[in-house]
């Protein structure tokens, strides 16, 4: 197959989502596509900086939404791999190989939830990567090289749309990521600012108390941010 053509089968095929929707084509779509033209159960899609603190922008189901949460608030597991490294991470059944050593809560917790494999795929154009798309599987599953190329155009297509690019004629103007974080990237924005005065510490390790906060009490992260800006709780330095 040429590549422009599956660029635009992808591209036509998200646009369908979004016209479902009756919206523009926003990185929601692109999850959805995923999961219609891939053999996974689900797909999700975070922000990712390594300036600032990362946030889940969209889920397609309930495991999808705790895989994204779980990564984040535990600073492990292939969607954190693949950010750093700028290369997709295949994890075809998470029993298997050396991933269990490298991301020892997070496989647990995924297993626990209900996920068997997961891929991770960076989003990236030339030196920016702006976050990674994630897919999930309910059973061990490996993506044979038509199914990964449909993948890595998916991948390519969230990067256009989660930078606000616009893409061609099929699949209309792309919607810019701001309605996708909406309050959730505002609250823990807040709640991280708020943590540096609280525990006077930096930006870096303010995220880094709010994740583990989260995750010691079991809790989403944009639960115990909600908390902290409505001052419901509050963390000492000593926490």
């Amino acid at each position: 197959m040429r590549p422009g053509s599956r660029a635009a089968r992808i591209q036509l095929l998200v646009a369908e989502q979004a016209a479902v929707r009756g919206a523009r084509v926003g990185v929601v779509d692109v999850c959805t596509a995923a999961v219609v033209a891939l053999p996974v159960g689900g797909a999700g899609l975070s922000a990712m900086s390594g300036a600032a603190p990362s946030h889940p922008l969209c889920s397609t189901d309930d495991v999808s939404e705790q895989l994204e949460e779980l990564q984040l608030t535990l600073g492990e597991g292939p969607c954190v791999d693949a950010f750093a490294h700028g290369s997709a991470v295949l994890t075809p059944d998470l029993r298997r190989g050396e991933r269990q050593d490298r991301w020892p809560v997070f496989v647990d917790a995924a297993l626990e939830a209900g996920a068997r494999a997961v891929f991770a795929l960076p989003l990236q154009v030339g030196a920016i990567s702006p976050g990674v798309l994630d897919l999930y599987a309910h059973v061990p599953v490996r993506l044979n090289a038509e199914e990964l190329a449909d993948a890595l155009a998916l991948a390519d297509l969230a990067t256009l749309v989660l930078l606000d690019a616009r893409i061609d004629e099929a699949g209309g103007p792309g919607g810019g990521p701001a309605e996708d974080l909406g309050a959730y990237r505002a609250e823990i924005d807040q709640a991280t600012g708020m943590l540096t005065v609280q525990l006077g510490v930096g930006i870096e390790e303010a995220f880094v108390r709010l994740r583990a906060h989260a995750y010691a009490h079991e809790r989403r992260l944009a639960d115990v941010a909600a908390d902290l800006v409505s001052r419901r709780i509050r963390l000492s330095p000593g926490t």
